[in-house]
């Protein structure tokens, strides 16, 4: 086994493998953020299972269902978060290539999806819970507000397509 190799087991060590073998700036503070929103939405998904789980007690089978969807809308969010980390270690590891664009580019795409995943959040609020906005942000904020709610799923959607199209194009 390589060196490298030893230093790279499974997630956890992705990111620190992938932040010793790549030279862009980006992609190091891109791992660090991404570290930090992980563990950030892990734990509020956690609490809010538990939260889930301890209001459905003594109901239905067909909540099981819920509980489950629920963990799966939690892998859903944080998976892109860390697909550029896990992406950028498994080309250094197995030496796909040299340079620093693809680790920019796809760090640049995981800053866009949690960016989108924020514009999602703030399309999906109910408008009875909206608050009113003031200085640079009202601008965009209202405008995102004014869209209907089912339309916070887009962003994210198209942000992960983004990291595909940017992986698929730099490899």
């Amino acid at each position: 086994m390589a060196d490298g190799e030893e230093s790279y087991k499974g997630l956890l060590g992705s990111f620190r493998y992938s932040y010793g073998a790549s030279d862009s700036r980006v992609y190091k503070l891109y791992v660090l953020v991404s570290a930090l929103v992980s563990v950030l939405l892990a734990l509020l998904f956690t609490f809010a299972l538990i939260g889930v789980i301890a209001t459905t007690l003594g109901a239905s089978e067909s909540i099981t269902l819920v509980r489950s969807f629920f963990v799966l809308v939690g892998l859903l969010v944080i998976a892109p978060i860390l697909a550029p980390v896990l992406l950028v270690a498994r080309r250094h590891r197995k030496e796909l290539g040299t340079g620093t664009t693809y680790d920019t580019a796809l760090a640049v795409g995981g800053y866009l999806f949690v960016g989108a995943l924020y514009a999602g959040l703030v399309i999906s609020v109910p408008p009875d819970l909206q608050e009113p906005t003031t200085g640079l942000s009202a601008v965009l904020v209202d405008a995102l507000y004014a869209l209907p709610s089912a339309l916070g799923i887009v962003p994210p959607l198209l942000a992960v397509v983004l990291i595909v199209v940017l992986h698929r194009r730099f490899r």
